[in-house]
């Protein structure tokens, strides 16, 4: 079966960063706006201050979306063998409750802010052993549709989990990785996500010169390729579906 993408459109590209770094605002929303392109940025809300800032990137076109208030992440990394905290050591009510608690202070001063989700460290569950559980299903619950990581994967419009989506680390590849993985997946009716920290700064991070021969190349295939947040093209996905009755 083949899916319908808008307009003339072959495929998908959502450009998303992750932790709402200032890095990102200083680099990374300048150069999306100067090829006219927006992106989803997800943040951990902490103080008024910071979500004013975001609020001004949302009112811009930008997503603003939720990576959780706590960033918990697996304990079996370095930062927390010395201490409890991490997802094993959580219940399902537990990062629940970690979750509102960002998607509300997000909302209060975004009122279109928190639609979509980004799983901290791209895991997706709490718990150990037997007693390990997926909270896939509480974000299911609240959100359009959430991020992941999977391995650098492109997404099946028809197929994907759009509360699991599949995204590509832009800091572990090559430009040339990723041009070749838009030519070879968005124009094969894929939607590819990539995942980005920090812009010329920060952790993580991905150079200006690298994200600028990205947006180079998406815009001068914008008429082939849909450059949109994942909200937009989320929405537009689960709309058709309906439509196609996929």
């Amino acid at each position: 079966m083949e899916f319908n993408w808008p307009q003339k459109f072959r495929g998908a590209v959502s450009l998303t960063f992750d932790d709402g770094l200032m890095s990102q605002l200083k680099n990374g929303i300048p150069l999306l706006e100067k090829f006219g392109f927006k992106g989803t940025f997800y943040i951990i809300p902490r103080d008024e201050e910071q979500l004013k800032t975001w609020k001004e990137v949302s009112e811009r076109g930008h997503e603003v979306g939720n990576h959780s208030l706590k960033h918990p992440c697996s304990s079996n990394y370095p930062w927390y063998q010395d201490s409890k905290g991490g997802l094993e050591d959580m219940t399902l009510e537990e990062i629940r409750l970690d979750i509102v608690e960002a998607h509300n202070r997000i909302r209060k001063a975004i009122p279109n802010g928190s639609k979509t989700f980004a799983y901290p460290c791209f895991q997706t569950s709490v718990g150990r052993g037997l007693g390990k559980r997926s909270y896939v299903p509480i974000v299911a619950e609240m959100f359009v549709a959430a991020r992941s990581g999977g391995a650098g994967y492109p997404n099946s419009p028809i197929a994907c989990d759009l509360h699991e989506l599949w995204s590509c680390s832009a800091d572990s590849m090559s430009i040339e990785a990723m041009i070749g993985m838009v030519v070879k997946e968005s124009f094969k009716g894929r939607w590819v996500i990539f995942t980005f920290h920090g812009i010329g700064g920060d952790y993580l991070q991905v150079s200006e010169d690298k994200l600028i021969s990205l947006l180079e190349f998406l815009d001068e295939n914008r008429e082939r390729v849909w450059v949109a947040p994942v909200v937009e093209i989320a929405e537009y996905i689960e709309s058709e579906r309906r439509r196609q009755h996929i």
